[in-house]
């Protein structure tokens, strides 16, 4: 644990943070903004008309899934949207038992 200080308080123990822990917090944060980002991109994706010219068919309809759900991960693996680091810390807090 590691001392912090107040000027207007006591001193105060903050928990240390376990460096496997906090890697695994930021692995599921991180999955987390990419499942997200993959359902608004599977949403976007149903929204634009197809035309007659450049529509797959079944196929395409049948991998449309796969493909938003990769384009999540890849969005998120390049910073994502900032969604990922608010998640981390409201994991962390309730891992501390703050609301």
């Amino acid at each position: 644990m590691r001392d912090v200080t107040s000027p207007t308080g006591p001193q105060v123990q903050a928990p240390a943070v376990n460096p496997k822990m906090d890697a695994k917090n930021k692995a599921t944060a991180k999955n987390f903004e990419a499942v997200f980002l993959g359902q608004m991109t599977s949403m976007m994706m149903s929204t634009v008309d197809q035309g007659e010219n450049f529509n797959g068919g079944n196929g395409e309809d049948m991998f449309r899934g796969i493909l938003a759900e990769k384009l999540g991960n890849s969005i998120a693996d390049r910073g994502g949207i900032g969604l990922a680091p608010m998640v981390l810390d409201q994991i962390i807090k309730l891992q501390q038992g703050n609301k």
